[in-house]
């Protein structure tokens, strides 16, 4: 199997397959020598990337010492044994299955702990149910981009007596629908069953799609000025780009169109050239999007909340830092979350926001980003 992929790997990144003794066979990117003296960091991406997201932090990793792995997640590019179809079983896309892939991954290495799991987008709650759960395994945790508030909650203290009260109804939705300008939120689009076909075969190819949506959610669409929002509520979630709250009437594809750099602009962009952005529409017009829409299924629905709930009060007690870039949304787009962190994680050291970077800070800063997290991990 060569592509631009192939051809286009940085030096000192070297590409294989293991079995990760729960359905897959797990691609993997490497660089570093894998001594057993040597120190392992694992980087899980997010959606709509891949291993290959992490191609210009690895090198400065593996120079301080470190043996770095990242794999093509379950539902992602090369990895194979998953299967992912809207209306399907939710199951190996669950947050508890996905930290066993983890697991598995790491064994498979001949490992039986990391000096580091690091998780951008929705690799950054992954990273952190690896580091809440298997501690032993997972020494330290760098979350990135997505703040991890801690597991859902069970209602405490209700010696009163009584019912116990009825779930609030989240009406956020129909009022995101009510507004003058009528809206939806991403996730829930993510989660519905036109979502990857509209990406998949839309109109502008999925080049161009993937263009549009890399520079719609980075530090080069200037209007990416994130701040606290008060509450999930329909006025305060308006206020977030189109990207995560979108016009009701239109698909993602069609929402990132609006915002497609031009010619000048995209021959501007260092961080992701054409040639690097091939590496992602070549695996995801292979694939489809299905398999990272899995993921969001799993949240919108509340599929493994239950599940998760037994670990309600639990706190990630490893070492841990967050990143993102200054001009990332994410940070903020869920209320709440980033206070909930500090919380949820007491070891955690600072909130590190990048200048210069949007959502795809490790791509965008890959130097300033590679330095944060070596001088996280040789911390006392």
């Amino acid at each position: 199997m060569t592509s631009s992929y192939d051809a286009t790997l940085p030096d000192g990144i070297r590409a294989r397959f293991v079995d990760n003794s729960n359905g897959l066979l797990v691609h993997v990117l490497e660089a570093g020598d894998a001594l057993p003296e040597r120190p392992c960091v694992v980087l899980l991406h997010g959606f709509p990337e891949l291993a290959w997201s992490w191609r210009a932090v690895m090198p400065a990793l593996a120079d301080a010492g470190y043996h770095v792995v990242a794999p093509d997640q379950r539902g992602y590019g090369r990895t194979q044994g998953w299967s992912a179809v809207h209306g399907g079983d939710l199951t190996p896309f669950g947050f508890l299955n996905l930290v066993r892939d983890t697991l598995g991954t790491v064994h498979a290495l001949g490992r039986r702990h990391v000096a580091a799991v690091v998780g951008h987008d929705f690799g950054s709650p992954l990273a952190a149910w690896c580091a809440l759960l298997r501690p032993d395994v997972f020494r330290r945790v760098v979350l990135m981009s997505a703040p991890f508030p801690g597991p859902p909650r069970i209602p405490f203290d209700r010696t009163g007596g009584g019912a116990p009260p009825a779930p609030a109804l989240d009406t956020v939705h129909r009022d995101l629908a009510a507004l003058a300008r009528p809206r939806k939120h991403y996730q829930w689009y993510y989660s519905s069953a036109s979502a990857d076909l509209d990406m998949r075969e839309c109109a502008q190819g999925v080049h161009d799609f993937l263009r549009a949506y890399f520079h719609h959610k980075s530090a080069d669409w200037d209007a990416n000025r994130p701040h606290p929002l008060t509450s999930w509520c329909a006025s305060e979630l308006a206020k977030l780009p189109s990207y995560y709250v979108m016009d009701l009437d239109e698909t993602m594809a069609e929402t990132v169109a609006h915002e497609m750099p031009g010619a000048a602009a995209i021959a501007a962009c260092r961080w992701l050239p054409d040639t690097a952005l091939e590496v992602y529409a070549a695996e995801f017009a292979r694939n489809g999007f299905q398999g990272g829409l899995e993921w969001y299924r799993c949240r919108t629905t509340g599929f493994d909340a239950a599940g998760l709930e037994v670990f309600s009060g639990r706190t990630v007690d490893v070492p841990a830092c967050f990143i993102a870039g200054a001009s990332d949304w994410g940070v903020h787009q869920v209320p709440g979350a980033l206070e909930g962190m500090r919380e949820a994680c007491p070891r955690m050291s600072g909130l590190q926001l990048v200048e210069g970077a949007g959502h795809w800070v490790q791509q965008e800063r890959p130097d300033a980003v590679s330095d944060l997290i070596v001088d996280f991990l040789d911390a006392d």
